[in-house]
């Protein structure tokens, strides 16, 4: 049992897939901490972000569908979405056919807010990427399109 290299008669083995799965599992976290970083808007929390993102993005959504997508408690997703409320940027509507269920959908002023909003953010979180020539970043681009779908196809991935 090893860490991150395994040896065969004192040479390595040299698995370049197990070496990628090291370094996506070190570049994940350090990513995520360089994205919350770059928040500039006092108030607004990654949480809070990814929540309107997602509601800016898809769309109105039920909440439980809200808490599978962002990988949070529901009770998370009520807690932020009652601070949401609050400020008048996410509105509870009731679903259509299912009494049990609660849509939220974003309000003109949580549209307004995310037209700029999240333009400004994913600006600030693309500056990680200017240190790499632009044939650099195309290839990126390339081969993290190409894992991406290679999820999808496993069942991984919903959505783009």
């Amino acid at each position: 049992m090893g860490c991150g290299v395994e040896t065969v008669s004192g040479g390595a083995v040299g698995d370049l897939s197990l070496r990628l799965v090291d370094e996506f599992a070190a570049f994940g976290p350090a990513y995520m901490k360089w994205v919350r970083s770059r928040m500039q808007e006092p108030g607004v929390s990654y949480a809070r972000m990814r929540l309107l993102g997602a509601l800016h993005c898809g769309g109105p959504k039920i909440m439980s569908s809200i808490s599978d997508e962002l990988g949070v408690t529901r009770r998370n997703v009520t807690a932020l979405v009652d601070a949401l409320e609050e400020e008048d940027l996410v509105r509870r509507l009731p679903h259509p056919t299912d009494r049990r269920a609660i849509v939220i959908e974003l309000t003109d002023e949580g549209g307004r807010t995310m037209d700029t909003l999240y333009d400004k953010h994913r600006r600030a979180v693309a500056e990680l990427f200017v240190g790499l020539s632009e044939d650099d970043r195309r290839e990126l681009v390339r081969l993290l399109g190409l894992l991406r779908e290679g999820l999808r196809g496993e069942g991984g991935v919903c959505g783009t």
